[in-house]
């Protein structure tokens, strides 16, 4: 397994800069979404390549490494928020920056949190069941339908968890459908590429898993 490691570092880099860029919203055409949105369909498109070549016990081990990966980074950021700078203006300066940016709410930590782990294995065990149910045909079909239901489950946990009762009901459907529509979008646009890569991984790896005899317990880390 010569790739593996390389896909679950540049998958556990995606997260964390998407959490970091997610502190500022961004405005797309008629899109309205956090920053991080623009990278945080790769992770979904590494989750794709991880189950459909290596199956998904490797997929299950690299999504909760990603998933400490974010909570190290949260305690970390909240930690250093919560600490006092020195007395000088320039320091509280940026200190009250870095709060404002990184010192995020225990709600919006923990919707992330809830939201990457329900949509990333939603995600997988989707792909996987149907891959051992279409023999591995229509891959294109597979991937878009665990981005539906991955996605859909990331993006409507967090924004619940997060915000409701924050926003009304009527603006966090618009953000929903707008992150929605954006991250499916983005899949199927790479469809092609997540094709080649895949392609690639399976003949240099020697590898295609089915998983037929697999424990899908999530919180089974072996």
């Amino acid at each position: 397994m010569r790739y593996l490691d390389l896909i679950a570092v540049l998958f556990a880099a995606v997260l964390l800069i998407s959490n970091v860029a997610s502190t500022k919203l961004v405005v797309l055409g008629p899109f309205t979404f956090d920053g991080g949105t623009l990278l945080f369909p790769l992770a979904y498109i590494f989750g794709d390549v991880l189950t459909e070549v290596y199956g998904y016990r490797k997929s299950r081990r690299v999504i909760w490494l990603g998933f400490f990966s974010l909570l190290l980074a949260a305690f970390t950021f909240q930690l250093v928020s919560a600490l006092p700078a020195p007395g000088d203006e320039e320091s509280r300066r940026f200190a009250e920056a870095f709060g404002l940016l990184l010192g995020l709410t225990p709600r919006i930590v923990l919707g992330s949190l809830l939201a990457y782990f329900v949509g990333e294995f939603a995600n997988a065990y989707v792909l996987a069941r149907l891959k051992v149910r279409t023999e591995g045909r229509h891959f294109w079909l597979r991937a878009l339908l665990s981005t539906l239901v991955g996605q859909g489950l990331d993006t409507g946990v967090f924004l619940l968890v997060a915000f409701l009762g924050v926003f009304p009901p009527e603006v966090l459907l618009a953000v929903f459908l707008s992150n929605y529509a954006f991250k499916v979008g983005v899949e199927a646009a790479m469809l092609p590429l997540t094709y080649g890569v895949v392609g690639f991984l399976k003949r240099a790896e020697g590898l295609d898993v089915y998983d037929r005899d697999t424990d899908f317990n999530p919180f089974r880390l072996a």
